[in-house]
């Protein structure tokens, strides 16, 4: 291949579109007898697909928009995502664990040996 042959990566190449076969795969399978069995077994109810249908619908409409507008819509979406390595302060994790955790330190009967809270002191 000659050096005239190469296509060159330059910032007018066109953007990478969203692929609604990857959406229509998941809405396939949502309703696939596996899925629905499984999601009776661990919630108690059938899906219903909704989301599926919405990213469907949704993948299909961005594909209907220019490239620099799709471009900019999925950019500001990944930008609202709350990013996965969200860091708390040591009172927010502190609260955030009682919070999900308290029942089950509350019924669990002291471990021997464990540190057990100060005694409350009634110095009124």
């Amino acid at each position: 291949m000659d050096a005239k042959e190469k296509p060159q990566m330059t910032s007018s190449m066109p953007q990478r579109r969203p692929d609604c076969i990857k959406c229509f795969d998941a809405l396939w399978f949502c309703y696939s007898p596996f899925h629905q069995m499984q999601n009776y077994y661990r919630y108690g109810e059938f899906d219903n697909c909704f989301g599926k249908w919405g990213d469907l619908v949704d993948c299909l409409a961005l594909k209907t928009k220019r490239a620099a507008e799709a471009e900019e819509i999925l950019i500001a979406r990944e930008k609202a995502k709350p990013h996965i390595w969200t860091f708390r302060t040591v009172d927010e994790a502190s609260e955030n664990w009682w919070r999900m955790y308290k029942h089950l330190v509350l019924m669990s009967p002291p471990l021997p040996g464990a540190a057990q809270p100060p005694p409350k002191s009634d110095k009124s």
